[in-house]
């Protein structure tokens, strides 16, 4: 009995674990997994690495947008590609996501234990007075909870590990802080050092960096001495992040072609727009960091907040206010809110494009990524300090993973394989999402290829579904997804796809402002590229396309979900209809007359 109270929580971890394992080896690849920004982006890339044997190569092109540097995918020096190099990629994904959850919690655990331990920079670190082994039990397995909490948050999954991983840099560098010079373990260095594999320099690394450099100054002058420990430690990130992902930093620094993150625009708001979008980040976060704190957590953490705040008024103790950690955390939650939302008011946007150049396009709003951590900590906070029995803390924190493991969302892949599983059993296949299996659909690819002759390199186009099904089953091609690459390759590409521009000015201005997704559009339907059974609001059937200039590109064929009705007039004809192979879907083939 004393060993499952003392390892309750890792035990609650450990269940979790062994029953996502055992239902995605059930389900498997029947599994409904996140498409947007995800299944069209990064599991195709992956694909490519793997399908070309280019992880490691230099010098060569991937076979999507007519051939881009490999430089411009996932560094090699990843965990989460590793997963894919050794792994097929369905299996990749999912030990990713269970991944995602072990390093959360590990890393969790480790910060909050150091900060309770050691609540104060010591050279000589003891433990902290306040802590007897009943406080210390209790508190890490409420922290265990809490870095489960935090690792199922149904984040970008693709970036999930650098989501999980954040509190491992911020307890390594809270180490570094700890010693001194003399006393600074080589170890700590070499870990930071190494943190990039775990990371991803422009959506979390570049923050973390400019957070550590602001903490250097605000230490430097507060304690009126260097803290070289740290200087050191930022170093080592500086060094590790260069080392790991060497392809991105030798794009950024040398390369001085123009990229379309140049002349995006990020959608400006005038400024009452720009305030009530800043509030909606403090509610809801962002898509790809969508924690549903709003339902439990964020209540939670407000309510305590006014408590917290009003008894130090009570007390006559302004001071506590402002020394409290709890406040700084309420603080940096709300400033990461309102600097998501400068980043869509024009002038201090285009103030940030002067005062740094090189970062213009940049998607400094970034910060709100940290939010979630920060709510996860608050709630450790108010959960950890509160006066009532244990287990009503161990519920509460077991009340609030189950809200976001129940919760409907856009990544939340246990729960939407889970829910339409259930239906399928109950009342049929009624659902017209696509499973893992069924969106690429493989055998039915590899029966296509076979069939018309396709050789390697033979650049193609989607027409009604995204490039990446293409790009997974080793089919090159012309269009794609991707968020950097040339200003000159969308403007070539924007001559094929004139014709549907001019017809619908709203795919105009999604192309033309922003333009990542560098698809074949209707010049009729707001959509054609569905990630469904059915193609229904299809509801114009011709190609808008400029085939000439397509064709000059070296277009041969074109894979279309859409049975094209004006083929003679474009000059296409009919190389093959596919269908059956386990897929929901039907395949035209066209080439060129």
């Amino acid at each position: 009995m004393a060993a499952f109270k003392k390892y309750f929580s890792i035990t609650i971890v450990a269940l979790f674990i062994a029953l996502v394992a055992v239902f995605y080896l059930v389900i498997g690849d029947n599994s409904y997994i996140a498409v947007h920004d995800n299944l069209d982006l990064f599991v195709a890339q992956f694909a490519m690495l793997k399908n070309t044997g280019s992880f490691f190569a230099h010098g060569v092109n991937a076979p999507f947008l007519g051939g881009i540097s490999r430089d411009v995918l996932p560094s090699e020096f990843s965990l989460y590609t590793i997963l894919y190099m050794i792994f097929p990629p369905f299996a990749a994904y999912i030990i990713g996501y269970i991944l995602k959850v072990l390093i959360a919690v590990f890393s969790m655990r480790l910060l909050i234990m150091d900060i309770l331990k050691y609540p104060k920079s010591k050279e000589n670190m003891s433990v902290s007075d306040e802590l007897d082994e009943d406080k210390l039990e209790a508190a890490a397995n409420i922290a265990t909870l809490v870095g489960l909490l935090y690792g199922v948050l149904n984040m970008f999954p693709a970036f999930g590990i650098p989501f999980a991983s954040i509190p491992l840099i911020v307890f390594l560098l809270r180490r570094a802080h700890l010693s001194n010079r003399k006393t600074l373990s080589p170890m700590i260095p070499l870990l930071v050092f190494l943190y990039p594999i775990l990371s991803y320099f422009s959506y979390f690394g570049f923050f973390i960096i400019g957070y550590l450099l602001v903490a250097i100054i605000w230490l430097w002058i507060r304690e009126k001495r260097v803290p070289k420990t740290l200087i050191i430690s930022m170093i080592a990130l500086i060094a590790g992040y260069v080392v790991m992902e060497y392809r991105l930093f030798d794009m950024m620094l040398f390369s001085k072609e123009m990229t379309i993150r140049e002349t995006m625009d990020p959608g400006f708001m005038p400024g009452k727009d720009v305030i009530r979008l800043m509030g909606d980040a403090f509610v809801n976060g962002m898509m790809h960091a969508d924690d549903v704190h709003k339902f439990f957590v964020m209540p939670v953490c407000v309510i305590y907040f006014f408590f917290l705040n009003i008894r130090y008024i009570v007390k006559k103790n302004v001071r506590g206010i402002f020394t409290d950690s709890y406040n700084l955390g309420a603080l940096m939650i709300v400033l990461n809110a309102i600097v998501y939302g400068l980043y869509y008011f024009e002038p201090v946007n285009r103030f940030f494009g002067i005062i740094a150049p090189p970062l213009k396009g940049f998607q400094f709003n970034r910060t709100i990524f940290f939010n979630p951590l920060l709510w996860c900590l608050m709630f450790f906070v108010v959960i950890y300090r509160v006066k009532v029995p244990v287990l009503l803390k161990y519920a509460a924190v077991l009340v609030a993973v189950a809200i976001v493991l129940l919760t409907p969302g856009r990544y939340n892949d246990l729960y939407t394989t889970a829910h339409h599983t259930v239906r399928a059993q109950v009342y049929g296949n009624e659902n017209d999402e696509l499973n893992f299996r069924e969106f690429y659909s493989s055998k039915l690819f590899k029966s296509i290829k076979k069939d018309i002759g396709y050789a390697e390199g033979e650049w193609s186009v989607a027409y009604g579904m995204h490039p990446a099904i293409l790009e997974y089953n080793g089919i090159s091609t012309l269009d794609g997804y991707l968020g950097f690459y040339s200003q000159s390759y969308k403007e070539r590409f924007r001559k094929v796809i004139e014709p549907a521009l001019s017809r619908k000015e709203a795919t105009r201005a999604y192309f033309d402002d922003w333009g990542a997704r560098c698809y074949l559009y209707s010049g009729t339907d707001d959509s054609i590229v569905m990630a469904t059974r059915s193609m229904f609001g299809v509801t114009d059937t011709d190609l808008y396309a400029d085939t000439t200039a397509l064709k000059d590109m070296g277009c041969k064929y074109i894979f279309s979900r859409i049975d094209i009705s004006n083929t003679e007039e474009l000059g296409l004809e009919l190389v093959g209809k596919y269908s059956g192979e386990e897929s929901a879907y039907t395949i035209y083939v066209y080439g060129f007359m």
